[in-house]
């Protein structure tokens, strides 16, 4: 699969400080300000490949590509990141255990650049994992000229000697007068799901937050807001899950349950 990211994605990688699935929907709409209110707007579009990055067990090297798409030549920095979700949050620290090759390049319009990277550590009892931000440079300011900078954020996932799986399990809260999808992942991998929906017996549907981040990391517990019409379900009442993940899919019964 190949992500061509065009001034449109641009607006919407301002990452949890990087995260793709986390976009600022307020930046989307000041972009869109930026462009109407100038005379003219510039931007590149890149494609990368793969759009997540697997390190199978004893694996510690990789490479992606990365082309430029558009018609003049652009200028990107590479950086590497420890990836985790205190508290279900994304957060992203810098790292030198993983190394990328080369840093900072410029790429010519149609031009591919190939990033290696090495993984100094390996992992121990569960699976790591990273992510790597690809920012591009702003060229030199041009007078009634806004550039649009793109920035993508690239996971890394890297397996233990020992095999690692998921284990998510769900429940639904509600607290001050909010329902919440909560998921807690004890496995040693990270699960990921998608197209959650919440039902009642009379066929009433909810749905949770567009737009976030799908992943649920080894260890972590996060909470989905669940929303939909008319009054929601109240602690007692049983909601059907249906989802997708990796591992298959998710059909669940579930009681709503008042916050501990």
């Amino acid at each position: 699969m190949t992500w061509c990211a065009g001034w449109f994605d641009k607006t919407l990688m301002n990452l949890f400080n990087g995260c793709r699935w986390k976009g600022s929907f307020a930046v989307l709409a000041a972009a869109g300000w930026l462009i109407l209110a100038s005379p003219a707007a510039r931007a590149q579009a890149l494609a990368v490949l793969p759009v997540n990055i697997f390190l199978a067990p004893g694996q510690s090297a990789a490479s992606l590509t990365v082309t430029n798409k558009g018609t003049t030549e652009t200028s990107i920095q590479i950086r590497p990141f420890v990836w985790d979700q205190p508290s279900g949050e994304d957060r992203l620290d810098a790292t030198d255990v993983l190394v990328l090759s080369p840093p900072i390049t410029t790429i010519a319009p149609g031009a591919t650049q190939v990033v290696r990277l090495i993984l100094r550590k390996p992992p121990q009892d569960r699976e790591a994992t990273y992510r790597i931000l690809i920012d591009q440079i702003p060229p030199p300011a041009e007078p009634g000229i806004v550039h649009v900078v793109l920035r993508l954020s690239i996971p890394i996932f890297a397996q233990p000697l020992t095999r690692a799986v998921s284990h998510v399990q769900f429940h639904v809260e509600s607290d001050a007068g909010q329902l919440y999808l909560v998921g807690s992942n004890d496995g040693l991998r990270h699960e990921t799901i998608r197209d959650i929906e919440l039902s009642t017996s009379d066929g009433a549907k909810y749905t949770t937050d567009r737009g976030v981040s799908p992943y649920i990391l080894a260890g972590v517990t996060r909470r989905w807001h669940i929303a939909g019409p008319g009054s929601l379900p109240k602690p007692g009442d049983t909601l059907q899950l249906a989802a997708h993940a990796d591992s298959g899919p998710i059909k669940e019964q579930l009681v709503v349950a008042g916050k501990p």
